[in-house]
């Protein structure tokens, strides 16, 4: 019976591979061989041409050109010319995103601006909301957000006092509620679009517009979002997000993160990191400080030139497909996946931590489990690689543009062959590494 199984789950891979509308798209990653990588919504691989771009950023931009590079090669753009690309990929208009900075940063940029704009009772001209009031000072998050966010309005209100920023936190199913109630007190709505524990989806239209008609601004972070999932920045009528760029879009470790300001929101904006690649005429090197029209004014230091090259090779990877391709290899990677489990009966070990649904979560599962990091270690050690969440999460990301359903089904045999058999008991898959 198991065997009649494994076999017609791996015919059904290999069927859905056949007919997989991106399968060209994976000679364009380098992956050690034999490894199935499941870990894409952590850090995303290697492009093929983002290892050309380093190796010609290297020995011919600055090894060569030089200092040049910056006109000649146009270096000086990268963070527009990225931004763009991005905006793409994100329902955003052209000149709207800049890529700079990590999402920590930029968040701090926008948190910071949009509490200003909040306390000089600026209004927005596109939208019909109640006058925005002083007394707005509540940041509202969810409480499982990323904690990185969490921190960064944590350090804003001790620099500002709680008197002009205080961090409210509630779970993720109260938020609308918290708005309807107390909508009023509330400057900026700060929230992650795709949880990074569970997968679990905000609904990004009914939030934004629920703010709006409250008098608050909204930030989305778009980490675990952005090239894997359709988004309409534009229709939804967002008014700030930030995102990273090493997950899904594969720009390498510690890529730089990007930042989008609505169109209607870019002469109100005051951000406090003001660096001189933000000014209006950075190379005048004016004594005081003007920003610059666009998203280019969230800019602040000179640009990392390195990883910006690559990370614009890699977004190459994007070029002829559509993000509703993507998604929808997404859920049908992650509902296969899903299938297996159940049907190789190892579904009852583990609880799932994420929507039932494929459809309603982002392109990862999540199950919690005791021995979570144990087992995520153990599939490790038979190179299917997947990433640990403390304190029981076991998280596997399913990124379309690179992994095929035949690996999908492979993973889930691997891992039902190392549970059944306790394998993740042994000691030397339970000692904790310093990053997990």
């Amino acid at each position: 019976m198991q065997i009649k199984c494994l076999n017609d789950l791996q015919e059904k891979a290999k069927q859905l591979d056949a007919t997989d509308d991106l399968a060209h798209k994976l000679h364009e990653f380098e992956l050690p061989k034999q490894q199935i990588y499941l870990d894409g919504n952590s850090l995303g691989p290697l492009t093929k041409a983002a290892k050309a771009r380093a190796k010609e950023v290297v020995e011919q931009q600055w090894g060569a050109d030089l200092i040049e590079s910056w006109n000649k090669h146009k270096w000086i753009g990268l963070p527009k010319t990225i931004g763009n690309k991005i905006a793409n990929l994100i329902g955003a208009e052209e000149n709207t995103v800049v890529c700079a900075d990590s999402i920590s940063v930029n968040l701090f940029k926008v948190l910071s601006a949009a509490l200003l704009i909040q306390e000089q009772g600026l209004k927005q001209e596109t939208q019909q909301t109640p006058p925005i009031q002083n007394k707005r000072t509540i940041i509202l998050s969810q409480a499982d957000n990323f904690p990185s966010d969490i921190y960064m309005a944590q350090g804003l209100s001790n620099l500002l006092g709680e008197n002009r920023c205080k961090l409210h936190t509630v779970s993720s199913k109260d938020i609308e509620h918290e708005l309807q109630e107390n909508g009023d007190k509330i400057a900026v709505v700060m929230l992650t679009h795709v949880n990074f524990k569970n997968g679990d989806i905000s609904d990004m239209q009914a939030i934004t517009q629920l703010a709006h008609q409250k008098g608050a601004l909204i930030i989305w972070d778009l980490a675990h979002s952005a090239g894997v999932l359709p988004l309409e920045l534009q229709h939804c009528e967002v008014d700030f997000a930030v995102g990273c760029t090493y997950k899904y879009l594969n720009g390498g470790p510690g890529a730089p993160a990007f930042v989008y300001v609505a169109k209607k929101l870019q002469k109100a904006i005051q951000q406090p990191l003001s660096g001189w690649m933000g000014h209006k005429q950075a190379f005048a090197f004016l004594h005081d400080y003007e920003a610059a029209d666009g998203p280019e004014q969230m800019l602040s230091g000179t640009p990392p030139i390195l990883s910006m090259s690559i990370l614009d090779a890699s977004l190459g990877a994007f070029e002829g497909i559509n993000i509703h391709q993507i998604r929808h290899k997404s859920i049908a990677l992650n509902g296969f996946f899903q299938e297996c489990v159940e049907h190789l009966m190892i579904d009852d070990l583990f609880e799932l931590a994420c929507h039932p649904s494929a459809n309603l979560r982002g392109s990862q599962i999540s199950y919690t489990h005791p021995y979570a990091y144990a087992i995520c270690q153990a599939l490790i050690a038979h190179n299917v690689v997947p990433d640990f969440r403390a304190p029981n999460i076991l998280r596997l990301g399913f990124s379309p543009l690179f992994l095929t359903y035949e690996q999908v089904f492979n993973a889930a045999r691997i891992l039902a062959d190392l549970v059944n058999k306790q394998e993740y008991k042994n000691s030397m898959y339970q000692q904790m590494k310093e990053v997990t």
